[in-house]
């Protein structure tokens, strides 16, 4: 590196945002992350012994995925190689492996690529990548916001290591709040700038686990605040800290983990019978700008699957929330969605639709060659009484409207798919199921 080169990487270190700056050079370095950082766990020992074999991090933003890939640059003697998959191609990756393979086998020393938001690449340029992962060319670290199963060919995952990063817990975040203020060489010291407990707690907590969002908020505090004029320092309290953040970061991506996990929990308190926290989760979805239909279709699905004829209304409920939200929008929809998932989340539940068609799919698929018994046969055709299509009883002939007959072919007799339930609807359904048949002699449903 000459003079120049030199200069212009300190200026651009010193002009970088403060995350960046304060980004640990050493595995010490790191705040939180014990559950795979900690001294006695297998990527702390393999880093340390600059034993690593391809990785995947992934985690939310914020959480030190590329953080950790840096302090693996710093402390391996592997050659190391980074490429951002937003912005890189095959030609990329073939100049990296065609370096690599030529540091192998003129020098023995291997070499380490790091492929930052590696979901961004699709399957051929995976697919191009995975032979020089599978035979060693390369050290593969790919670091993703979104699930690796997901998102990741099979193919790699089977030959990384998946190492997921959580939030940071609010405790970690003022830690390195608290740095950023106080470290005069990477952090924001110089400024001679405090913070109170009590913002430093406000910005640990609305930061959410995203260190990068906190820091950044501190960057701002320091830089936008005036001297206190007695003290001369700059004093970062609550007020300032409120500005400086606005609002909580909600963390939701609509393409990602938390948009499967938000909606999940929606149904899930929809079934449980809580309509405290479908409403919770309903308000979160709608805050982060999820699709109004596709929360109504998810009701829908609930009321059929969890609710079921335990209340037949719930289905209707919400089918009308689903052509009104369409023709509606927001912000009134909201109300309309909440009272959809309210209704369903309220409602006696009941699976035994579900039960019905699952196990009515296993008996097709066991006797796919079962036949209409005759007497249920189409008996409107020319013909079709020669052919035995005949004996049908009309039950609307009979007491109740109900007669005994066969309906299930001959493979399946006496097999019973529907099973109601003793909550709401279903348990008239199975009283009057019941008494209809009493005079049959049939068995009870």
């Amino acid at each position: 590196m000459d003079l120049f080169s030199y200069m212009k990487e300190q200026n651009m270190k010193g002009e970088a945002p403060l995350a960046g700056r304060l980004r640990p050079s050493t595995l010490e370095e790191i705040v939180g992350q014990e559950h795979i950082l900690g001294k006695d766990k297998l990527l702390y020992r393999v880093i340390k012994a600059d034993k690593l074999s391809s990785i995947l991090l992934y985690g939310p933003p914020g959480t030190g995925k590329t953080t950790l890939a840096m302090v693996i640059a710093a402390t391996t003697a592997a050659n190391f190689r980074q490429i951002n998959a937003t912005t890189s191609g095959k030609k990329d990756i073939a100049d990296v492996v065609a370096f690599a393979a030529d540091q192998l086998s003129q020098f023995g020393k291997r070499t380490i690529l790091f492929v930052d938001e590696i979901h961004r690449f699709n399957k051929a340029q995976q697919d191009f990548l995975l032979p020089y992962v599978e035979d060693g060319t390369v050290i593969l670290i790919g670091a993703t916001t979104e699930n690796p199963y997901f998102e990741v060919n099979s193919a790699l995952i089977s030959r990384s290591t998946i190492f997921r990063l959580e939030p940071l817990s609010a405790e970690d975040v003022k830690k390195l709040i608290l740095r950023a203020v106080n470290d005069t060489e990477k952090g924001m010291g110089a400024y001679q700038a405090v913070i109170t407990d009590e913002a430093a707690d406000f910005l640990a907590d609305v930061s959410e686990g995203d260190a990068r969002t906190a820091l950044n908020a501190v960057e701002l505090a320091v830089l936008s605040t005036a001297r206190d004029e007695e003290s001369g320092k700059i004093v970062i309290d609550l007020s300032v800290a409120e500005e400086c953040i606005q609002r909580r970061n909600l963390r939701y991506e609509k393409d990602g983990d938390n948009h499967y996990d938000t909606i999940s929990a929606f149904i899930k308190s929809m079934r449980g019978s809580d309509p405290d926290a479908a409403v919770y989760y309903l308000a979160k979805m709608l805050y982060a700008g999820e699709d109004v239909k596709f929360i109504a279709r998810r009701i829908m699905i609930c009321a059929s699957e969890d609710v079921g004829m335990a209340d037949p209304q719930a289905i209707v409920v919400a089918t009308a929330c689903a052509q009104a939200v369409e023709r509606i929008g927001l912000p009134e929809s909201q109300i309309i969605l909440a009272h959809a998932a309210i209704y369903v989340a309220t409602a006696p539940k009941s699976n035994a639709v579900v039960n019905a068609i699952f196990a009515a799919n296993g008996a097709v698929r066991d006797a796919r060659d079962a036949r209409v018994p005759a007497h249920l046969r189409d008996a409107h055709y020319s013909g079709s009484a020669n052919l035995g299509n005949v004996g049908y009883q009309y039950a609307h002939d009979f007491p109740n409207h109900y007669v005994k007959q066969q309906y299930l072919p001959d493979e399946l007799v006496g097999s019973t798919f529907y099973h109601p339930g003793t909550l709401g609807r279903e348990s008239d359904i199975r009283e009057w199921m019941k008494y209809i048949k009493e005079d049959t002699g049939e068995s009870d449903t």
